[in-house]
């Protein structure tokens, strides 16, 4: 017994590590703060249909999909959440960030606790060595596929070109 509640103390200090090494996800509010007015970032985004993924999912549509796929609530079903939102999707990685936000800046930005700060921001290789992501296409099809109900093909060229922001 005693040697069992060693090994558990062991495991949960190693996780415990592990999670506090990993950057946790703070939410677009945070990113508004620098993004807002030089480069205007925040303001785009929150005009996309990524800003609104998870209001789609209490839409008529989307409960109509649901019972199709045997889904009662697509706004509390892990399958659909985890391309709708990216706080549900990031499970115990938040801070400051709520699944109502939708897919946040940090779903293709990575997790921003240990970037956000200027002074890393304003070296690019910092950021990305504290964990910023330049997306590319393989990371928007691991949503924008045929497994979505209302996949209709993607054409990453064309939307990006929607999305794409400059940097401040």
């Amino acid at each position: 017994m005693k040697k069992l509640s060693i090994v558990m103390a062991c495991m949960l200090f190693l996780l415990s590590n592990v999670l506090l090494a990993q950057n946790k996800y703070v939410g677009a509010a945070k990113c508004k703060m620098c993004h807002m007015a030089k480069g205007k970032q925040y303001p785009q985004w929150s005009a996309s249909k990524h800003a609104k993924a998870f209001e789609a999912l209490k839409g008529e549509a989307a409960l109509k999909i649901g019972k199709e796929k045997g889904i009662a609530s697509p706004s509390t079903d892990a399958k659909c959440l985890k391309c709708h939102s990216t706080a549900a999707a990031a499970g115990a990685l938040v801070d400051g960030i709520t699944k109502e936000e939708g897919v946040s800046c940090e779903t293709c930005h990575g997790a921003g606790s240990a970037y956000k700060a200027p002074a890393v921001m304003r070296n690019k290789a910092d950021a990305m060595k504290n964990g910023l992501i330049l997306p590319n296409e393989k990371l928007c099809v691991k949503c924008h596929n045929s497994e979505s109900p209302t996949f209709k093909g993607f054409d990453y060229a064309a939307s990006l070109a929607k999305i794409i922001h400059k940097n401040p």
